[in-house]
């Protein structure tokens, strides 16, 4: 009886340790999912794959189309709007022409995002006799009222006029060596543009546009231009068919575009947008342009020419009208009801050291 009632008590005892044992067990298994979770809310560094937490290291813009509360702007129709020109393409891009937008609207939106508007500018030579009208007229014109950067790269910074500029406006003069071919000038572009993208840009600026210096500026540029990729319909073929552009017909170039494709012709002299989608646009012309030489091929329009393909296999998110790149001031065309943008007169052979 003694023995039974004895193996009773130790059964007893055993299920009221074993619950204490689950009961501590659960306590400890929680608390221990509780101080992993803490710890990796307060060293996630330490426990999350590196490529999982890396930033970008491009300034992440803003891309949400905030309207300021109370603006007075005209009622946007769906009805009326331009008839004489296109403005979209096939796949749904914007094109950008005067009676497109409204400047008011989008100024308002983009102000709001603080951004940061890298440009890029190459006077080389005897280009350097456009700086000063190009700087001058970008600060009546160019972006008005948004923080802006341009970068110049030029053989000769003793020539750099100076040129008073606005708040929250700067220049930035960058040397680089003399080269004896335009063609050459033109081609070693991209690479420029792309080690700047990476080196000075990265996290600093939000959109980046190329612009040639032998240019001027005659009306607004201002959001209505800002894109993840923007190209600028070329002045001469905006309204030619693709089998007058003047594409690299040669297979053996990685410019090459086969007659029967092709979508506008856009112009080396202007494009744009985020630094991430114009770093990839520079690197990929870059490396183009280079196997291209050791082919001991140079492409009809040098880097014009891969920048077509470029934009023909990675089509922009908007396009800009020839309003923004035109043929010059003095030069008229129907569709075209403002010049913002044009190419001053000059002689190429002139400026040109082996034109």
């Amino acid at each position: 009886m003694h023995r039974q009632n004895f193996l009773i008590v130790l059964v007893l005892f055993g299920m009221a340790l074993s619950g204490l044992i689950y009961l501590n067990s659960s306590q400890n298994n929680n608390r221990l999912i509780y101080l992993n979770s803490s710890q990796n809310n307060n060293s996630c560094y330490q426990h999350i794959p590196e490529q999982v937490v890396n930033k970008s290291k491009w300034k992440q813009t803003i891309v949400g189309l905030r309207s300021s509360p109370g603006l007075s702007y005209k009622q946007p129709s769906a009805l009326v709007g331009r008839t004489d020109v296109a403005s979209v393409t096939p796949w749904s891009a914007p094109i950008i022409w005067e009676g497109t937008f409204d400047a008011t609207l989008i100024d308002s939106i983009y102000k709001q995002q603080n951004l940061t508007i890298a440009t890029t500018v190459f006077a080389l030579g005897k280009y350097t006799r456009f700086i000063k009208d190009f700087l001058e007229s970008a600060e009546q014109h160019y972006f008005v009222g948004f923080r802006v950067h341009f970068y110049l790269f030029t053989d000769q910074p003793e020539s750099v006029p100076e040129v008073k500029m606005g708040e929250n406006r700067s220049l930035t003069v960058l040397k680089v060596q003399s080269l004896n071919r335009w063609q050459d000038i033109s081609m070693n572009r991209m690479e420029k543009l792309e080690k700047l993208i990476e080196n000075e840009l990265a996290g600093e600026a939000d959109y980046v546009f190329c612009l040639d210096v032998d240019t001027m500026f005659y009306g607004r540029w201002g959001a209505e231009s800002l894109g993840r990729l923007v190209g600028v319909i070329h002045p001469w073929f905006f309204d030619a068919p693709r089998d007058q552009f003047t594409y690299e017909r040669r297979p053996e170039s990685l410019a090459y575009i086969p007659a029967g494709e092709g979508d506008y012709y856009y112009a080396g002299a202007a494009f744009g947008g985020t630094l991430e989608d114009v770093h990839n646009l520079t690197k990929t012309c870059r490396e183009h342009l280079n196997i291209d030489a050791v082919k001991s091929i140079e492409a009809v329009w040098q880097e014009e020419s891969h920048l077509n393909k470029y934009f023909l296999l990675n089509k922009p998110s908007k396009l800009l009208s020839p309003e923004y790149m035109w043929r010059g001031i003095n030069e008229g065309a129907a569709p075209i009801k403002i010049v913002r943008f044009a190419n001053v007169p000059k002689n190429y052979a002139e400026v040109r050291s082996n034109a």
